[in-house]
Formats: C-alpha cells, sequence, structure tokens
C-alpha cells in the first residue's frame, strides 16, 4: 500500500484529506531525513511492534503526526506536531482519549523517554529511533541527511550542536524499550553513536 492508502485503511476513507495533506507535508522539498520514507519505516516498526503497545492505532496515528511540522531552524517542532494533530483529529469521529493519547505520544518524541509503564509511547520512540541502530552504510546516511537539512548552519556550530544531541542519547539509562528493538538496535546504535561522535570530533 502507499502511504495515502496506509493512511485510509488506519483511519478511514472520510479522513482522506487528512492523509492526503500529511503525505504533501512530508514530501516538503526541505526535508532530506524527515521525509516519506522515515514515516514509512517508522509505520512499519510500529506494526512489527504493535503487540507491545496498549493501543497500536493510537499509536500509528501518533507516527504519523510525529514530524508532520518539521522546520529545522525551530526547536518545537514536536510541540507544532502535536497541536497540528489536536487540530485535525477534532474533525473525526475518533474518540477524545484517543486524540488526547495521540497528541500525548507526538509530545513525547522530544524526549525519547517514555515511563517503564508507557507501551505506547515505548513502541513509538523506539520506532522513531531505530535508524540509530541500523548498519553502518544506513546510519551514514542517515546522518548526511540530517547535515543537509541543517545546511544553513556553519560547520562549527552544526559539530558541537550534533555532538550535545548524541552526548544527551547515550546518556539515556536506554535508547529502545521493547525487548524486541532493544536485542535488534540497542548495541549497534551506541556503537554508531559513538563513531559518529569520534568523526565530529576528528
Amino acid at each position: 500500500m502507499d502511504l495515502l492508502d496506509r493512511w485510509i485503511a488506519l483511519a478511514g476513507p472520510q479522513t482522506r484529506h487528512i492523509g492526503a495533506e500529511l503525505d504533501a507535508r512530508y514530501a516538503e522539498p526541505h526535508r532530506r531525513y524527515h521525509t516519506r520514507e522515515h514515516l514509512t519505516a517508522v509505520l512499519d516498526l510500529v506494526d512489527e511492534l504493535a503487540g507491545d503497545a496498549a493501543e497500536p492505532d493510537a499509536v500509528r496515528l501518533a507516527a504519523w503526526f510525529h514530524d508532520a511540522v518539521y522546520d529545522p531552524e525551530r526547536a518545537d517542532n514536536e510541540e507544532r506536531s502535536a497541536r497540528l494533530a489536536a487540530r485535525m483529529l477534532a474533525d473525526t469521529d475518533l474518540p477524545d482519549a484517543t486524540v488526547t493519547e495521540v497528541v500525548r505520544l507526538v509530545e513525547l518524541t522530544t524526549t525519547h523517554a517514555p515511563e517503564p509503564a508507557d507501551r505506547n509511547g515505548q513502541v513509538l520512540c523506539d520506532a522513531d529511533l531505530a535508524v540509530l541502530g541500523t548498519d553502518p552504510a544506513r546510519y551514514a546516511a542517515y546522518a548526511a541527511a540530517v547535515r543537509e537539512e541543517y545546511g544553513f548552519v556553519p560547520d562549527e556550530f552544526f559539530k558541537a550542536g550534533r555532538a550535545e544531541v548524541l552526548q544527551g542519547l547515550l546518556a539515556l539509562p536506554v535508547l529502545f524499550h521493547t525487548p524486541a528493538a532493544q536485542e535488534r538496535f540497542e548495541q549497534r546504535a551506541r556503537h554508531n553513536i559513538e563513531t559518529e561522535l569520534l568523526l565530529l570530533n576528528a
């Protein structure tokens, strides 16, 4: 299925216009990593990890919205994406509790630090960060794409900011929370991040 078909299967044909707008947002020309390919990868992994979620469809909806607003020159993209989710989903027949959960999950991607009992948050965060635990070539492509998105930032400032983000990730007790993602991605993700930090500091 293409992305729009996946949205309709999830949220119903009456919400087609929402899916079409979201699809268009992920195709914005300034995006290099936060693209339709990233959305597809997150949705695929949410499907794989769905058994660990309390509300898999709420997690899927949150995945659609988690990078719906993306401007690399701003620091409030997650908050703005959450507000967009609240506004757009208010016009559907989804229960209020589901909309509230979707908004909360989108906001959670600011920190990627779900609570131990937050099964929905764990699945979404694991799916969003899975690229960190991919093979070295794919990780390198991801890092290069992020650099392109921040092409307006001079090298020395980008390196300092990127290093701070990576060190913050390494400082987390765990990067992945579901058993399957932890086994599959944790060790390689830490190795990839450490390697990128070495390259940034070289």
